[in-house]
């Protein structure tokens, strides 16, 4: 497996900070819209793919304390620079809506930057209003262009409205054992999403 930290060019010790930094710089670099009609597009979009795996790897490592040198992944050290949001996202991560809800509102409108409504959008898709819940994660992608964690939750929201992060379609009615089938997978791809492992949960 190749080492994420090479291929973001920096070291193990590196800080949270200059994690974000490089993988930005790189993905600045290596966007799609820079190779339009352009021969290497192929080969820039296969660097753009191993850049994301890269920064995803790291953040992933950090927030299962694999890492001494930080967090960055779901319940670690957030990208805001606000110890509150930490705190947050361990609460939504136990399901603790209620709890993270009240804290986010808290956050001053002008202190409200692409973190916050990345975790609103966590605690308004929970609470089942997912249009609202991608609204957040837009802003939040439209605040941070080029946070690879805040990209990928809106990406598994882009199927439609009645689509949650997981690709599962969200019905009204009762609860079938595909229903629960559909569930447990949905549930184990939050986990890991946040961080976690529902496997290793259990």
């Amino acid at each position: 497996m190749t080492d994420p930290y090479k291929v973001l060019g920096i070291s193990q010790n590196a800080t949270e900070d200059e994690v974000k930094q490089a993988y930005r710089k790189l993905a600045k670099q290596y966007h799609p819209d820079n190779y339009l009609n352009n021969p290497l597009a192929d080969l820039a979009a296969e660097k753009m793919k191993e850049i994301n795996t890269a920064y995803d790897t790291i953040t992933r490592q950090r927030a299962n304390g694999d890492n001494s040198a930080g967090n960055d992944g779901f319940h670690g050290n957030t990208t805001g620079g606000n110890e509150s949001y930490t705190r947050i996202r361990q609460l939504i991560f136990n399901n603790r809506i209620g709890e993270a809800e009240v804290l986010l509102q808290r956050v001053p409108t002008g202190e409200q930057n692409a973190e916050w409504h990345f975790l609103m959008g966590h605690v308004l898709y929970k609470k089942g209003w997912l249009q609202d819940a991608r609204n957040e994660m837009e802003t939040a992608c439209r605040l941070d262009p080029y946070n690879a964690e805040y990209r990928t939750a809106l990406d598994r929201m882009s199927m439609g409205s009645n689509q949650s992060p997981y690709g599962r379609t969200t019905r009204a009615g009762g609860c079938s054992g595909c229903d629960m089938c559909c569930g447990l997978l949905c549930a184990d791809g939050c986990c890991e999403c946040m961080g976690g492992d529902l496997i290793g949960c259990c």
